[in-house]
């Protein structure tokens, strides 16, 4: 896995059962809430201070997703919100990056991330991902959805690069 790791430029994922448990509120007027573990954020955040470019592809449609993403250094134009087309978003990414999909660690948990899975360089999936999703997946994290999942494999990564060093002035300039 590591040599899969090295050539890792960038990361993409899903939200609900991602970045999140897959559980999702909603009060009387229809709005929904979700819970993000903030450890992930923080690998997020840690990719994005390495110069990873880093996308949202979800077909959730809340702003709220976008907002959380904005909040970990997530450039606005690379959350695809309202998904129904991973494919199609995921190769705008690469595009708009200069990247080729193998370049591309992508994290998906349920039946609509297969194809990026299988087009990207590395798919990851949670620990409590659906079955055709961990068969298709190349690592499979001990972690599941919304519970350091994402910070697991970009760690790893970064750590296989020599990248995952925490520079406090950046950070703060940052964040």
């Amino acid at each position: 896995m590591e040599d899969i790791f090295k050539k890792i430029k960038s990361f993409a994922s899903d939200v609900d059962g991602v970045l999140t448990d897959g559980g999702i509120l909603a009060d009387l007027d229809g709005e929904l809430f979700r819970t993000f573990d903030s450890k992930d954020g923080f690998g997020i955040r840690m990719a994005v201070m390495g110069g990873y470019p880093v996308g949202i592809i979800t077909g959730g449609r809340s702003e709220s997703i976008r907002k959380r993403f904005l909040t970990c250094g997530v450039a606005a134009e690379d959350v695809y919100l309202g998904s129904r087309d991973k494919i199609e978003d995921f190769d705008d990414f690469c595009s708009r990056h200069s990247l080729s999909p193998d370049q591309v660690m992508y994290f998906g948990d349920d039946l609509p991330d297969i194809p990026v899975m299988k087009k990207c360089g590395c798919g990851v999936a949670p620990a409590d991902a659906a079955d055709e999703v961990r068969e298709a997946a190349d690592y499979v994290s001990p972690y599941p959805g919304g519970r350091r999942c994402v910070r697991d494999a970009i760690e790893k990564v970064m750590k296989a690069q020599g990248k995952w060093n925490l520079d406090v002035a950046l950070y703060k300039e940052k964040f």
